[in-house]
């Protein structure tokens, strides 16, 4: 199994994702429900286009 991003309806009928690692263990969500499932979907497509460039910042 490779790492996916998962979509789905939580209870409230919002969209959701996280992104899930070859063992099973959720290591991101998106933090928040979406009203439409594009708006999901494009939530998802900003961190696969900013997480390679994201500095770490310690604090």
């Amino acid at each position: 199994m490779a790492t996916k991003f998962e979509l789905y309806k939580d209870p409230k009928g919002e969209f959701r994702w996280r992104l899930v690692a070859t063992n099973g263990q959720t290591i991101a969500t998106g933090g928040e429900g979406y009203k439409t499932k594009e708006s999901a979907k494009a939530g998802i497509e900003s961190v696969k286009k900013n997480a390679p460039v994201a500095p770490i910042e310690e604090k």
